[in-house]
């Protein structure tokens, strides 16, 4: 049995993703790990050949058409046979102890014939330079190693997100909600994080630093001259997630209906102070129209949100409120890590 599909989303990543292979290889038949192969013009190709051949029953390489992180996530989904999936940037990597902690986690779950939707575990951002490595994790929150339901488990807090980073879905789960990225967009991790969601009934965190997020490369997608550059994407991405649902009628938990209204309140937040920073008068007026969307598809969670704090702080007129503006949004990078 493959208790975890790992599938790498993968584009000229020679240089770095058999990091990303051989850190996950330790968990050997238990596992698989899907390269998958998103139209690169190097040799990520022949990389990940080179580790099917010789671990055959545990390294698949899909080969496709350049499509995007989202839809190279969507192929990988739809080749896993394993129990759960988990997503691992070919940039990144994990933690072998983790690993295991985590694998023991599912093993005894299988014993005792239970399962769950989604398991949380901590993530380190590794950033360049840096040689405190920040930790994210939900111990204050959630009790480890036990199988919760939304309402048993404390309200998430600022900076406790739940990012792809963090979180393993069940396989079936995803698959049956019919979750299909976006192709060539960048930002559609929050999709993924955000949409499966309420088809979320059981889950749990296992407390173990197990997903090392490299950031700070100057070309990296969470780069804010690179944001900046695609607004139209952030804006998109936005608004596909407004259009999933109406929380107050959809979402039957109050406490994740609250986490899913302050998840986009989040992105509103990113977006507006973007457009801000820009000083494009053009893309002030795709600010405006953003907020006038939400306002259009889901008037209750646009008045929660307009009227939260950081939906009052993003609409301060004048050089004060675009100086508030810009504190709110170095608060932001460092809660969800971007450089």
């Amino acid at each position: 049995m493959k208790y975890i599909s790992f599938a790498i989303p993968s584009y000229n990543s020679e240089s770095y993703m058999e990091h990303a292979i051989q850190s996950i290889l330790p968990a050997g038949e238990d596992v698989e790990i899907l390269v998958v192969n998103d139209g690169s013009k190097d040799r990520t190709r022949e990389i990940g050949e080179l580790y099917a051949s010789k671990y055959p029953s545990i390294v698949k390489v899909i080969n496709k058409e350049n499509g995007g992180h989202g839809d190279a996530v969507n192929y990988g989904l739809m080749h896993a046979t394993g129990k759960y999936f988990k997503v691992v940037d070919s940039d990144d990597k994990v933690d072998g102890e983790s690993l295991e902690k985590i694998m023991d986690v599912l093993k005894k779950f299988e014993r005792d014939g239970r399962e769950v939707d989604m398991v949380l575990s901590n993530y380190v951002y590794d950033k360049v330079g840096k040689k405190h490595k920040k930790v994210m994790n939900y111990r204050s929150v959630i009790r480890p190693n036990r199988i919760l339901d939304w309402d048993k488990a404390n309200q998430l807090r600022l900076g406790q997100y739940i990012l792809m980073h963090s979180v393993i879905y069940r396989t079936e789960m995803l698959k049956g909600c019919k979750m299909e990225l976006p192709k060539h967009t960048f930002y559609v991790d929050n999709i993924y994080v955000y949409y499966p969601l309420p088809h979320v009934k059981k889950f749990c965190y296992v407390d173990t630093d197990f997903y090392l997020y490299y950031i700070g490369r100057e070309d990296q997608s969470v780069n804010e001259k690179v944001m900046i550059g695609r607004l139209d994407q952030q804006i998109f991405v936005t608004k596909t997630m407004i259009d999933m649902y109406h929380l107050e009628e959809d979402v039957q938990s109050r406490k994740l209906r609250h986490y899913m209204r302050n998840y986009l309140s989040m992105m509103m937040t990113i977006s507006t102070i973007l457009c801000i920073r820009s000083k494009n008068a053009e893309n002030l007026e795709k600010m405006r129209g953003l907020w006038q969307y939400l306002k259009e598809q889901d008037k209750v969670t646009y008045r929660k949100i307009r009227h939260g704090l950081l939906g009052i702080l993003c609409h301060l007129p004048g050089r004060t409120g675009r100086a508030i503006g810009a504190g709110i949004y170095c608060v932001v990078r460092k809660v969800v890590g971007f450089s």
